[in-house]
């Protein structure tokens, strides 16, 4: 049973963040030719703060952003091959923002490890942050 307390919660704003930390793929990603044809491992982590008031209460699946829906975005955007990682972190906000409406920013990082820079490195990392709200005005 709701509480009045509880009920009067619904009309404030309750954000929360849900996260996917460190999800690895082998994928076929890089500026140079060679890179897109022998391939190597990434890893993305996923932060999204999104108003959850609803499900919070209710325990409702379809009132949050469901994360098996997240790591399907992120797979599907790392099958196609690009050549820049900011290319790869700014096509997965765009597919979070068109399929979670609810969501108010996001943040992807996309790591390459071992990236081919003539020296010794552990990965390269690029992390894009995006209020949906504003991409909307931007691009209304």
């Amino acid at each position: 049973m709701i509480s009045k307390r509880e009920k009067q919660l619904n009309h404030k704003i309750m954000t929360c963040e849900i996260s996917l930390e460190n999800i690895e793929f082998f994928a076929y990603h890089g500026y140079y030719d060679e890179e897109q044809k022998i391939g190597n491992r990434y890893s993305v982590s996923i932060c999204i703060t999104a108003s959850v008031a609803h499900a919070a209460q209710q325990d409702e699946l379809q009132s949050t952003v469901n994360y098996e829906v997240v790591y399907k975005i992120a797979q599907q955007v790392m099958q196609k091959p690009t050549r820049l990682l900011e290319h790869l972190a700014y096509s997965m906000v765009l597919k979070l923002f068109k399929t979670f409406e609810l969501i108010e920013t996001a943040t992807v990082a996309v790591r390459k490890h071992n990236p081919p820079i003539g020296g010794v490195c552990e990965a390269a990392q690029v992390k894009l942050t995006l209020n949906q709200a504003e991409y909307k005005i931007s691009y209304a």
